[in-house]
């Protein structure tokens, strides 16, 4: 039963009294639509990848996923312990580059809707992630020592 403060759901003797929130503390999206400040590297990620990489950091028990690109030309999607260059990694190959970079970004960060995606990335530490198949947009703060040097 819908109520002016709830909801009541019933089912025989049980019931459940759900409380509505009050507007003012519901989260809503900006009126203006979100731009990226540059795109400076572009990548696609499939669904195989990321899943690859969660299923990795979660054996791993690291929390820090970066999309790294190096001198050798490849972009690189790494699970890997920021803080301790001697821990355990992973690695896949996604792309090639022509810039050395690192974004940042926490595992916890990549619950996504399944599926491949298009990803731009701003050196303004953003990062738009566009689903193939669906009409899905993500944008995903880096972390703040995601560093891009230059281009090679």
């Amino acid at each position: 039963m819908l109520d002016e403060s709830s909801i009541t759901i019933t089912d025989g003797k049980n019931s459940i009294d759900y409380r509505y929130s009050d507007p003012s503390v519901i989260a809503a999206p900006p009126d203006k639509e979100l731009v990226l400040p540059s795109e400076d590297v572009c990548v696609t990620l499939t669904e195989d990848n990321l899943e690859k990489v969660k299923k990795a950091a979660a054996v791993l028990q690291i929390p820090d996923v970066s999309l790294v690109g190096g001198e050798d030309g490849h972009i690189y999607l790494t699970v890997r312990d920021k803080k301790n260059s001697g821990s355990n990694s992973y690695r896949i190959e996604v792309g090639t580059t022509d810039a050395i970079f690192q974004f940042n970004l926490k595992v916890e960060n990549l619950k996504l809707i399944a599926g491949d995606y298009d990803v731009v990335i701003s050196r303004e530490n953003l990062a738009k992630f566009t689903n193939h198949s669906r009409p899905v947009e993500y944008f995903i703060a880096l972390e703040p020592d995601s560093t891009y040097e230059f281009t090679i």
